[in-house]
């Protein structure tokens, strides 16, 4: 079916290589993927959330043919990837590498008329469908500029244009508001839905909450190359109906910390920096009961407590408490 993705028992395993001194070295195996499976329903936008390392990047090269598998099966569009894999070609448009994969001595519009022969369009429709391109991502006024004049989010915008060429059922984007600033990442956002609406199933990444919360339709979450959470902004935040969140600011040292994590009604605790001091997230089954018991762990650890707040429950929060870890941090496989 157009614009579908079926994904069954993914996995992936990369042979690398550690240096042990000098001469010697060792290969060891990293698995980027584990069993993965879902499906991606025609005509949704779903998010794929995860922190650098989680194994996002490999599923989406792999949904892309830029990668072989190391088992399981991958239908998109019903063509599958190794079997079929011009054919999944010719029906994805893609953005994976943002603006490194463009042309900086061309234009905009030669990289587009460009990427439009790569997909055997006439003449004709190629430089329509770049002309199409550039009006609605207003880049017109410099479609006959070289692209290395450009700024980031100029040729981030062209990057995502790059995707648009085919025409393509399905659109994987892979952080596509990455170096826009607000209302540059609005508008392309506002086209994103657009498209949606017209159509189009849209895979999307993405390092910020909001943006997926507000964006897609549903939402997987991926830690060490596992499927840890799936389903639809709504139904991940339920499943945390019966936690609270507590948010604390102040100074938060790592024994006060230390001293959260090992309360037994603290399911997760997580310290972020921020401006003049740390914000710790909290969830526990109840904020009435625990608090005192919070608030003494932290004060008796040398943590110094400017405000304490109950929350409305967020996916940053699921996130935190399905992989223990903000999605801001690195935490590439090892």
């Amino acid at each position: 079916m157009r614009g579908s993705v079926r994904i069954e028992n993914l996995a992936k395993q990369y042979l690398v290589r550690q240096r042990q001194g000098i001469f010697r070295s060792k290969k060891s195996s990293v698995e980027a993927l584990k069993a993965v499976s879902l499906q991606v329903e025609p005509g949704e936008i779903f998010g794929l959330l995860g922190p650098n390392g989680a194994g996002k990047t490999t599923l989406i090269k792999i949904l892309t043919t830029l990668l072989l598998p190391s088992s399981g099966d991958v239908w998109v569009n019903d063509y599958h990837v190794q079997r079929q894999e011009n054919q999944v070609r010719a029906t994805v448009g893609c953005m994976l590498m943002g603006e490194r994969g463009l042309y900086w001595k061309l234009t905009a519009r030669e990289n587009l008329e460009y990427f439009g022969a790569l997909y055997h369009l006439p003449p004709p429709e190629r430089r329509r469908r770049a002309q199409q391109i550039l009006t609605l991502l207003e880049l017109d006024d410099i479609a006959d500029r070289t692209v290395e004049t450009y700024s980031s989010g100029q040729k981030m915008k062209l990057a995502f244009g790059k995707a648009l060429v085919n025409d393509a059922p399905l659109l994987v984007l892979d952080e596509p508001t990455n170096t826009l600033d607000v209302p540059s990442a609005s508008e392309l956002r506002a086209i994103v839905r657009d498209l949606n609406a017209a159509g189009k199933t849209v895979i999307y990444t993405t390092h910020i909450m909001s943006e997926a919360e507000t964006l897609c339709d549903r939402v997987a979450i991926i830690d060490h190359g596992e499927l840890l959470a799936l389903g639809t902004v709504a139904e991940l935040k339920a499943s945390l109906q019966r936690e609270q969140v507590t948010r604390v600011e102040g100074v938060v040292p790592n024994q006060a910390l230390t001293a959260v994590q090992g309360l037994p009604a603290v399911r997760t605790a997580t310290r972020t920096a921020q401006d003049g001091g740390d914000l710790l997230t909290i969830v526990t089954a109840n904020q009435r009961d625990y608090l005192p018991e919070i608030i003494n762990a932290l004060t008796g650890s040398g943590a110094v407590i400017r405000k304490i707040s109950p929350e409305e429950v967020t996916l940053e929060d699921v996130f935190i408490t399905k992989t223990g870890r903000t999605l801001a941090e690195d935490t590439r496989l090892r």
